[in-house]
């Protein structure tokens, strides 16, 4: 069993005894996102912690576009209460890499193909890189970024 669940329904159970209601809202929001993932599919299973983090990441990232979309349309409380809930969210994630590491990520995971391919990787073998370089980041880092950063290195 997860143990990243656990710890939300612990904290959940937590918030709900503090009568924090702004916790406890983000955090069955959560737990309603990580049960409907584990639902999804032919056949339901039980997500694994790495999972687990994978949705709660995505449900962080869409509470920053909601609230880039509410600031958009000038409406500040509601997007601060988006950045709040963001900011709970990513209590349960791990610490984002910084620009240095990912970089020396992205330079490991090239040098692991290049290894793997006798011959430095060009543009072509960018997919295999990518693949190596997630591997290596393990969500601690947007994908956006990741490719860019692989894009520059296999450029040079």
């Amino acid at each position: 069993m997860a143990e990243l669940k656990d710890k939300l329904r612990a904290d959940l159970s937590a918030a709900m005894k503090e009568r924090d209601t702004a916790v406890t809202g983000v955090l069955r929001m959560a737990l309603a996102a990580v049960g409907k993932e584990e639902v999804a599919g032919k056949q339901a299973r039980e997500l694994t912690d790495e999972e687990v983090q994978r949705v709660l990441s995505k449900e962080a990232k869409k509470r920053d576009e909601a609230a880039e979309a509410f600031r958009g349309a000038g409406r500040a409380e509601q997007a601060e209460a988006e950045v709040r809930e963001a900011e709970i969210l990513r209590r349960y994630l791990p610490k984002p890499l910084g620009d240095d590491e990912l970089a020396k990520l992205v330079k490991d995971a090239v040098s692991e193909v290049e290894a793997e391919l006798g011959e430095r990787p060009g543009m072509k073998q960018m997919g295999q890189v990518m693949k190596a370089a997630n591997a290596k980041v393990a969500g601690r880092a947007e994908g956006g970024k990741v490719a860019s950063l692989v894009k520059a290195e296999l450029a040079s």
